[in-house]
């Protein structure tokens, strides 16, 4: 598994009320990450005070939180909350470790429009494969689960991304003056693409050349 680089130490921030699932979290994500800081918060709003004290290099959170300290849990406050973060923090990497992960589909056009990496972990799912998605989100990629992705649904502008690439053999740079967008939202685009093909990084793999014969397979481009 991959392993983002950076000179600067890198800072996480996990979220989740039940304590043991926290402290699991954590210890997993400090064997994958010897060098990052992790700081914990249990309730929506210690959350999001932690990140207005800077933006954390990955978010891994729960979505059956409480608001404050002594309020119950709900799967409501952390679709509410992360909402908010997502509008305020467009390129906040995020990986949502839930049971319930079939609530986000409330959030399907703002995770759509989100900038930076996001991934959804079920808390079912062994600590190997949360710690790939985790990996996954800190490098940008998007990853919903299937039953989010009923029909496949690609706006045109990701269209116009294939074929500038595809069929011009445009690189990013260029699709991005030919669209009159930024570079940035050219390469959010493709993480877009990639999620709703079910293109994903796959080691010794080219994720561009997978995209293409994802995309011809399915007859989106020719």
């Amino acid at each position: 598994m991959s392993q983002a680089v950076s000179k600067a130490v890198m800072k996480f921030l996990v979220v989740d009320d039940h304590e043991s699932v926290l402290n699991g979290t954590v210890a997993g994500l400090k064997c994958q990450y010897p060098e990052v800081e992790i700081q914990t918060a249990q309730t929506a709003q210690a959350a999001h005070d932690w990140i207005k004290k800077g933006q954390p290099d990955l978010l891994v959170m729960d979505l059956s939180i409480p608001d404050v300290t002594g309020a119950p849990a709900q799967t409501d406050t952390g679709i509410q909350r992360l909402k908010t973060l997502m509008r305020e923090y467009p390129t906040l990497n995020i990986v949502v470790q839930s049971a319930r992960t079939q609530s986000l589909v409330r959030l399907k056009p703002a995770i759509s429009e989100h900038e930076g990496g996001f991934t959804i972990a079920h808390k079912g799912l062994s600590l190997l494969e949360m710690l790939k998605l985790a990996d996954w989100a800190l490098n940008g990629v998007n990853y919903t689960p299937k039953d989010m992705r009923t029909r496949l649904e690609l706006k045109h502008e990701w269209l116009d991304v294939l074929k500038l690439a595809f069929h011009e053999g445009l690189q990013d740079k260029e699709i991005a003056k030919r669209m009159s967008v930024a570079e940035r939202t050219v390469r959010h685009y493709w993480t877009k693409i990639q999620d709703a093909l079910e293109v994903y990084p796959d080691e010794g793999k080219n994720i561009r050349i997978q995209t293409e014969i994802r995309a011809r397979q399915l007859g989106l481009i020719d």
